[in-house]
């Protein structure tokens, strides 16, 4: 390896969605034109769109960037060995209405990186038809080394559960902890690090349209996540020589080329798409004050539309520490069926509706009307509280909530963390029942 690493820190710029303009060295970027005829520090000048280029303005993401080496230079291409990394729409897996609950996956032994490390619980659509969604978890033990990584698929949302993980981006390094979520748009390449080692979370590959803050309607101006709490990376760039391998996922496979430089040489770059990371603990909870449970959709910090006005490819949605003060109200989620397919995570605590069974680092689902709700235990306790001011402390679940139903990986459905019994958790709910016919 030749060269060496330069300007790698760790430092952020705030805003979702912001036009920025960044550089590791000053005087890099250009004035007044995105590609002159000579860029300065003799760099390249290239540009990374993640919207069509007609696209309205209010839509458009792309951004520019000024590099030592252009994307274009590497080997040529072969397939490599997907792993158990699948990609909708699926050849093999199981639809099904049954409710699902898995233990917490385990991590394994070796040295496995992230890409490795990646493991397909279910989806939706069709990625060639830019529609629908994947959903993972990793379970990983190192860093990449000598390799990076690209997905011309689908953008990816990051929910770490366990362990550190540290992401060199072509715009610059991110790092998020338990409790903290990245978005990596559709082409960014990257390079995982494992600060900690031991490390597990969950990932939604979205093949639709990118994430956004939702619409906050009658909430008003303020409320949920907000715009400034987002960071994005500032300018950070490799200057290295050597023999490297980049990893591409692209129509469902993963591919591999030499490459003799490393990809994340951007020196500085300007535009409004870029990876970003959110803190969950500064989302801004709203509930009720009179009565009644309100709807989950109150708890959504990102959305990818699709179709009619809120019928979403995918809702990311979370459960966070909050007060419930409602009145002659049952408190947690009711028993429900929905239009929208659930898949449920825990980061860290107890969720109130499942306080046991579902531990942080496990999954559920719950497919397109399948009916679910509270179990016997937190029916029981819901029912005979004291109905005053209770605070929800030290918990983290999330939700990714789709329009179309989820479809199982083989390996998923035959998983040993399977919890077989999970639908006894509803069988001995008590008839209570007093009237007469």
């Amino acid at each position: 390896m030749d060269g060496q690493t330069t300007s790698t820190r760790l430092a952020y710029q705030s805003g979702f969605g912001n036009e920025f303009a960044t550089e590791a060295l000053p005087g890099t970027l250009p004035d007044g034109r995105n590609s002159p005829q000579q860029v300065r520090h003799g760099l390249y000048a290239e540009q990374l769109s993640g919207t069509a280029f007609t696209q309205p303005r209010s839509e458009n993401r792309r951004s520019w960037m000024y590099r030592i080496q252009p994307s274009a230079k590497h080997g040529s291409f072969r397939r490599i060995d997907n792993g158990m990394w699948r990609t909708p729409a699926f050849s093999e897996g199981v639809l099904s209405p049954q409710q699902m609950r898995w233990d917490p996956f385990p991590i394994p032994d070796g040295d496995i990186d992230l890409v490795a490390g990646m493991h397909t619980i279910g989806g939706n659509g069709d990625a060639a038809a830019q529609a629908g969604i994947g959903i993972h978890v990793y379970t990983a033990t190192a860093s990449m080394r000598d390799r990076y990584f690209c997905n011309a698929d689908g953008e990816m949302l990051f929910v770490p559960q366990q362990g550190a993980l540290r992401l060199a981006t072509e715009m610059g390094v991110i790092e998020a902890l338990p409790n903290e979520i990245v978005i990596v748009p559709r082409g960014v390449k990257f390079r995982a690090d494992l600060p900690d080692g031991l490390s597990r979370g969950y990932v939604c590959e979205n093949f639709g349209a990118a994430l956004r803050l939702p619409d906050l309607g009658p909430i008003g101006s303020n409320g949920l996540a907000n715009p400034r709490d987002f960071l994005a990376p500032v300018a950070s760039f490799e200057d290295i020589e050597g023999q490297f391998e980049l990893v591409f996922k692209f129509g469902g496979n993963l591919w591999a080329a030499d490459i003799a430089h490393s990809p994340l040489d951007v020196v500085a770059w300007h535009g409004n798409l870029s990876p970003c990371k959110y803190d969950l603990a500064k989302f801004m909870a709203i509930g009720t004050i009179s009565f009644d449970h309100p709807d989950p959709s109150i708890f959504t910090v990102l959305t990818s539309p699709s179709g009619p006005e809120g019928l979403a490819n995918v809702d990311f949605v979370i459960f966070p520490p909050r007060w419930l003060v409602a009145e002659d109200t049952f408190r947690p989620p009711w028993y429900h069926r929905n239009v929208m397919s659930e898949f449920m995570g825990l980061i860290l605590g107890q969720y109130d509706a499942k306080p046991e069974g579902f531990l942080p680092g496990g999954a559920s689902l719950h497919n397109c009307m399948s009916a679910h709700g509270p179990d016997v235990d937190a029916y029981q306790r819901a029912t005979e509280a004291d109905l005053e001011p209770v605070y929800i402390p030290n918990t983290m679940a999330f939700m990714f909530e789709t329009r179309y139903p989820i479809r199982l990986t083989d390996w998923a459905a035959g998983s040993p963390q399977v919890q077989d019994a999970y639908a006894d958790c509803w069988r001995t709910l008590s008839r209570n029942f007093t009237g007469t016919s």
